[in-house]
């Protein structure tokens, strides 16, 4: 097992924890560090600590095994107006926690809905559409100073990082090229690359 699959695994294990113990406030402090961290590391909360990509990861792994395919995200789930609808849902819930004092399970739904989801559409469905907490980093790590880049010189255009990508944050111009605001900065695709022409910088 890999360092990276290591730590997901631990903060997995946290974030089932906090949600018991009811002690989420901790976590949204962890998420906060990750919207700080996005502007210099991109979304790397996403591609590392999220617990709802960690399982995503292994659904994913369950329906290639078995032959399982995806079915066609709806045009609707993939306008621009529903992520930003969402996300506004998302912040209202937030501030009415706050200003009621009434705690609402929003992460464990999320949670749940996001694994959910996985069982049936590709995971760009919530990474890139969807995922509330992935809308806020998609913002914030616009302007990260690292992230994961393509040497045009080395790529050959096999498209195998573009196949493994769960956010399919990569797109083809003359070269392979990654969109920072949707790569989660999982490494997958670092991992595939057999002319070692993509790197986190």
């Amino acid at each position: 097992m890999n360092t990276k699959k290591i730590i997901q695994l631990l903060l997995l294990g946290l974030f089932v924890i906090l949600i018991l113990t009811n002690r989420v406030q901790i976590w949204m402090g962890l998420f906060l560090v990750g919207i700080i961290g996005s502007f210099i590391f991109g979304r790397f909360y996403c591609g590392w600590f999220c617990s709802i990509n960690t399982v995503m990861d292994y659904v994913t792994a369950f329906k290639q095994k078995h032959g399982i395919r995806d079915r066609k995200i709806p045009d609707l789930l993939k306008k621009s107006s529903t992520r930003w609808v969402l996300l506004g849902l998302f912040v209202l819930s937030f501030v009415f926690t706050v200003r009621t004092g009434k705690k609402l399970p929003i992460l464990p739904l999320a949670f749940i809905f996001g694994i959910l989801l996985t069982f049936f559409f590709h995971e760009e469905l919530w990474h890139r559409y969807l995922c509330p907490y992935g809308s806020i980093l998609s913002l914030s790590s616009k302007f990260s100073k690292k992230g994961i880049t393509i040497d045009k010189d080395k790529c050959v255009n096999c498209a195998k990082c573009v196949k493994v990508c769960p956010a399919l944050a990569i797109r083809k111009e003359d070269k392979h090229i990654v969109e920072k605001s949707d790569c989660l900065v999982c490494m997958r695709c670092i991992d595939v690359c057999h002319k070692e022409a993509i790197e986190y910088k």
